[in-house]
């Protein structure tokens, strides 16, 4: 078997149907040179039609013809081989698309319970609502149900042998049982046209017999196949005998007409009612989501449902593409998406680990290893399991603690301070977090929770001791438990809870009962025995193993809670320093230090040496660059301070009263000039994309913040209002006062942010892990939050600006010069990438195995220097770069004045005297090889990359005074 090529770089394509596996071949090339060793693909199984992102799968058996065919797909293996490249795909155990694109959900929604899929999908078919027994509320409707009945929109319809009902552009197949109803009736018309001979009226009169035929549903084991086989047949003598009929055709047309009423005669429609009455769904009214739904859907996304993959045949039903792809390169590891989703990660990542092994020991050859990689967002302080058989995550955790290095400790609280003055009020960390829990538990994820409060009542009223209880007090307290978890979710599977979990739980409880004094203890003491299992005396084995389901499914639901109160409302109303405002991340500035980034490498070191460096994936909430460009605020607390005071008073002419107050209010408009400091074009502004850009993503901020507007109740009046605002204030034109303030003051940190910006990359590379860059990344990445950053890359300005830099590297002094001064075109980044991941991949056991130390300068500006050694063996590298240093210019008027002077990098004693420079090809030597001055290091560029040289060498020649 043809060996794995090693993981040393990889790069994320979102794969659509304006992006494809032959667009994605013909760019090889671009991203070998670029020192890409891996194409990080987004889920490429067939998912609905028109998706931009792959997530909404429909077939995980089959490829998406959308990206191209199979031969398209082997044209891009094979090309990633002759390269020496390979392929991490992405897979999407948890959820699958609930449309009638998936024929495995339409078969459940036509049969049921007796559905050969039925137990694919995480369906409660027994919930606490009688009406929805054995049924699946589908709340799918744009207005309640009886208008949505009496305005004439379901229509039925015939297509292929089978009955639908059609709601705009969605199926729902009727359950065969009740095709009776519609073909039956009035048959006699039927034979006045045919006559009682006729072989076609026979044969009509043969397929009714046969559907009357079928048993009920209650008496039919579930996927038997004698029963299918009758349905199928019966279904298909239908479809032969329409479409070979004419007049059979008119007939049914007919009775489907008849049954679908008559606008204006609401008597019309009780018969279309009763049919429907008779589904295995129920069609509801979309805001009524939260009322009784019951099956487990991805966070809040009602048309994706939750997949029960650890049953190991739909394990094996949803994974048998994905795996036999993973035992052949080039596929050399996977991505799982969303695994806190799942009932129980650990199991499936040993399943998925065995069932690769398999598949790999059947191939000739030696069987491989096939890395997996978790999408797993860690809370502060949180660390990944040691046991879970994975590299690693995909890099938020890395994302967050490289963010820390870029907040100026002095500068940090102040920022706060400002925030709250201009807001007017101080906006508590745990209680703002709580609340937006609670909010979101009582709405978006209420039917999630009064389910679970519906489970614990039955655990309770098997407890001698519990039974008393009440029942809305102990729903109370675990809504509390749950709004005091302090991470995404527990992990316990098992009858013995970990130590870890038990302190988390134990904090939650505890935190609780402080906050709700007026609980009774005893409430809290029965959910503490729950979710803690705990082995009383009086309980019996089936109630210890009922706790521990409700455990499980407790645990599925805290990180969908997290994931919408933390992730997509409390990040958007939250607002001191939004460049700290990311998936996992701490955005209160004080709490961000360096030392938080060494103590977060030498854990990545010891445990997850393998794991992802991402700076900006599909799903952050801000571009690397946007951040870089924020987090300088941090430095500048005074001036920042200054200019929201005059912003806010020359731009309240454009604000609008809606219901008394002003829109934006103070939260939203310090928002919108953090985003518009960090997303402000860095070549020029594109007037009319940067209003469109920003218009949208006020509305998308304001609605997941839920404070003015939501998703599911906008409000048309402040969202008007906000896009108002944003059009008004990017006005161009000499009469714009806010902008004659505004663009110097952007200008003024944007240097610095282009330094921080260089500086995460390279920090992204040189960092133990695997460096990942987000499609489009390698220049100035501006780009906000879905769908601002799946927009379509322009790939050939990419291919010309790295073909062009490759031709002018041998006079890398010079270039490297031309491309610090002419920095806003973005060739400056990609010059910085290109030139590190070469040296990586040759230095490659350095980056892999080597030293990590973070040097302290020392002198005027020693607070100033961000210096990193790599060591191993006889192998170093130093990076260098300044930071903070709009907080140092402050007072002066250009960058020169700022003298590094005896500013110096000390080094080890076993450091070697010759330097080289990755960017500018300089050679520096030391005398004593005790230091290296920063000015001559920074001399010809804004950031260092210095390798242990060798004296042979020529090139320009630096000897410190040192």
């Amino acid at each position: 078997m043809p060996s794995s090529t090693p993981i040393s770089a990889t790069y994320r394509l979102q794969f659509n149907k304006d992006f494809t596996f032959r667009d994605a071949t013909k760019l090889l090339d671009y991203f070998s040179e670029l020192g890409i060793s891996h194409i990080y693909a987004s889920p490429i199984w067939r998912s609905r039609p028109g998706s931009t992102h792959g997530y909404d799968v429909i077939d995980p058996t089959r490829l998406n013809p959308e990206l191209g065919t199979e031969a398209d797909f082997f044209a891009l293996q094979s090309e990633l081989r002759n390269r020496g490249m390979g392929l991490i795909l992405d897979i999407v155990p948890n959820h699958m698309s609930a449309s009638s694109d998936n024929p495995w959900w339409m078969d459940v929604l036509e049969h049921g319970p007796e559905s050969a899929y039925a137990s694919y999908f995480d369906i409660d078919w027994h919930p606490p609502s009688r009406s929805l027994d054995s049924k699946i509320l589908l709340p799918v409707l744009g207005r309640p149900f009886a208008e949505a009945l009496e305005s004439g929109e379901f229509k039925l319809i015939f297509s292929d042998g089978r009955l639908f009902v059609q709601y705009f552009e969605s199926l729902f197949p009727l359950a065969p049982k009740t095709y009776l109803a519609i073909l039956g009736k009035n048959t006699e018309t039927l034979r006045e046209r045919l006559g009682d001979e006729s072989t076609v009226y026979q044969e009509y009169s043969g397929i009714v017999a046969a559907f009357a035929g079928l048993r009920s549903p209650a008496t039919v084991n579930p996927g038997e196949a004698g029963e299918k086989r009758l349905r199928l047949e019966a279904r298909e003598r239908l479809r032969q005998l329409v479409s070979t009929s004419p007049e059979v055709e008119a007939f049914l047309n007919d009775r489907l007409r008849d049954l679908m009423g008559q606008v204006n005669d609401p008597a019309s429609f009780s018969a279309l009612e009763r049919l429907l009455a008779e589904q295995f769904y129920v069609l509801s009214y979309w805001q009524n989501v939260n009322e009784e739904i019951n099956y487990r859907r991805f966070f809040t996304i009602t048309d994706l449902v939750g997949v029960r993959v650890e049953d190991p045949l739909v394990f094996e039903a949803t994974h048998g593409l994905i795996t036999r792809l993973a035992a052949q390169p080039p596929v050399d590891g996977l991505r799982v998406d969303h695994i806190d989703g799942l009932r129980d990660p650990l199991a499936y990542l040993n399943r998925l680990r065995e069932q690769l092994g398999k598949e790999s020991a059947s191939a000739p050859g030696e069987p491989r290893e096939v890395p997996i990689f978790v999408e797993k967002i860690l809370a502060r302080r949180e660390r990944l399991l040691l046991e879970w058989p994975s590299r690693g995550t995909t890099g938020y955790d890395f994302l967050n603690a490289l963010s820390s290095v870029f907040v100026d400790p002095q500068g940090a609280k102040c920022v706060e301070e400002v925030y709250d003055r201009f807001v007017g009020k101080k906006l508590i960390y745990g209680d703002l977090l709580y609340q937006k829990k609670k909010l979101v538990m009582s709405t978006l994820l209420g039917v999630e929770m009064r389910s679970l409060g519906h489970q614990l009542a039955l655990l309770a009223d098997k407890d001698r001791y519990a039974r008393d209880l009440s029942r809305s007090d102990l729903t109370q307290a675990l809504f509390e438990t749950t709004a005091h978890m302090p991470i995404y979710r527990t992990y316990t599977r098992n009858l013995e809870v970990s130590r870890e979990d038990a302190k988390v739980i134990e904090r939650a409880i505890e935190e609780a009962l402080t906050r709700k004094f007026y609980l009774q203890p005893a409430h809290f003491d029965f959910i503490r025995d729950v979710l803690l299992v705990k082995n009383r005396s009086h309980l019996l084995s089936d109630q210890r193993e009922a706790r521990l389901n409700f455990v499980m499914r407790w645990q599925q639901v805290t990180g969908p809670i997290m994931a919408k109160a933390f992730e997509d409302t409390f990040l958007y109303v939250y607002n001191p320093l939004v460049s700290l405002n990311e998936v996992g991340g701490d955005p209160r500035p004080s709490a961000a230090t360096s030392e938080s980034f060494s103590r977060f490498i030498a854990e990545r070191r010891k445990h997850w040496p393998h794991s992802m460096n991402a700076t900006t994936t599909h799903d952050t909430k801000r571009s690397e660059d946007l951040r870089a460009r924020i987090h300088v605020l941090s430095e500048i607390p005074g001036q920042w301070k200054e200019r929201l005071e005059r912003w806010s008073k020359l731009n309240s002419k454009s604000k609008t009263q809606v219901d008394g107050q002003q829109v934006p209010d103070r939260n939203e408009e310090v928002l919108l000039y953090q985003t518009l400091l960090g997303a402000w074009p860095a070549n020029g502004a594109d007037h009319a994309s940067l209003v469109e850009r920003l218009q949208t993503y006020a509305i998308k901020a304001t609605r997941e913040a839920m404070v003015h507007t939501r998703w599911t109740l906008p409000n048309s009046a402040h969202e008007n209002a906000l896009k108002k605002f944003v059009a008004s204030v990017l006005k161009p034109g000499l009469g714009n006062a806010f902008l004659r303030d505004f663009v110097p003051f952007q200008r003024s940190i944007a240097h610095q942010g282009m330094v921080n910006g260089l500086t995460q990359a390279l920090v992204k590379i040189i960092s133990p892990g695997i460096p990942d860059f987000y499609q489009g990344s390698e220049l100035w990445d501006l780009r906000l939050v879905d769908p601002d950053n799946r927009q379509p890359v322009n790939f050939s300005e990419r291919t010309s600006m790295l073909a062009a830099l490759k031709q002018r590297s041998e006079s890398s002094t010079a270039l490297a010069g031309e491309l610090a001064k002419h920095w806003e075109d973005g060739r400056v980044k990609l010059y910085v990438i290109w030139k590190a991941l070469h040296f990586r991949r040759v230095r490659s056991d350095l980056f892999s195995k080597g030293d990590f130390v973070e040097l302290k300068a020392t002198g005027p500006y020693g607070e100033h220097v961000f210096a990193i050694l790599r060591h191993y063996k006889r192998e170093w590298a130093l990076f260098i770069a300044p930071r903070w240093l709009s907080r140092a210019r402050e007072g002066r008027v250009a960058d020169r004045d700022i003298r590094w002077g005896e500013t110096v990098i000390q080094l080890p004693n076993a450091a070697p005297h010759i330097w080289e420079s990755i960017f500018t090809g300089e050679r520096m030597i030391t005398n004593h090889a005790v230091a290296l001055r920063v000015d001559q290091m920074l001399n010809q560029f804004p950031v260092a990359l210095l390798s242990s040289g060798r004296a042979s060498r020529t090139g320009p020649r630096i000897k410190s005074k040192r």
